[in-house]
Order: C-alpha cells, then sequence, then structure tokens
C-alpha cells in the first residue's frame, strides 16, 4: 500500500487518455470489439482499469440482451393475443 491508503500499489500507474481512446476505438470495431472485451476482461496482462471496464461491459451487454429478448417476447404475444382474439383470417378477407 502506499502512504497515503489509497489502495493501489505504488507502481501504479492509470491509463492515459490516449489508451482510453485506442481502447474504444478498438472496442468500435464490429466482432473484433467484441472478442477483444473477452481477452481485455480475462487476460493476464491487461491493465486494472482497462479489465474492469471490460468485465462491466459484457455484464452490461448481457443485461441488455436479456431485456431485448424479454421485450420481443412480450411483443410477440400481444401481436399473437391480439389476432387470436379477433379471429383474424387471410382466406375470408
Amino acid at each position: 500500500m502506499d502512504a497515503l491508503n489509497t489502495g493501489f500499489h505504488p507502481t501504479y500507474k492509470p491509463m492515459t487518455i490516449g489508451d482510453w481512446l485506442i481502447t474504444f476505438i478498438i472496442q468500435a470495431i464490429p466482432l473484433v470489439g467484441f472478442v477483444m472485451l473477452f481477452v481485455w476482461a480475462f487476460g493476464d496482462g491487461t491493465h486494472p482499469s482497462k479489465k474492469t471496464w471490460a468485465q462491466a461491459s459484457l455484464i452490461f451487454a448481457l443485461i441488455m440482451i436479456v431485456l431485448v429478448i424479454i421485450f420481443f417476447a412480450v411483443i410477440w404475444s400481444m401481436f399473437g393475443s391480439f389476432f387470436n382474439t379477433h379471429n383474424y383470417n387471410i382466406q375470408t378477407v
């Protein structure tokens, strides 16, 4: 621990703005960015800040996927219920 008791090792160096810009540019590349999130989140030798950010990004992406699936399931059931209740039949029109 350091003398100020901040919880960081004395040799800890924060990521620079340039490091973060490169990280965001790589993450914005389709498919490559998604793979890199896993590399950064679970790989060795990744800066602790980037590692935590990548883990949080993956958790957030998982939560968003679950919410989207729930949303479309609700919409699908609403449309199914609407058309079943009103007895719409394409052949009778």
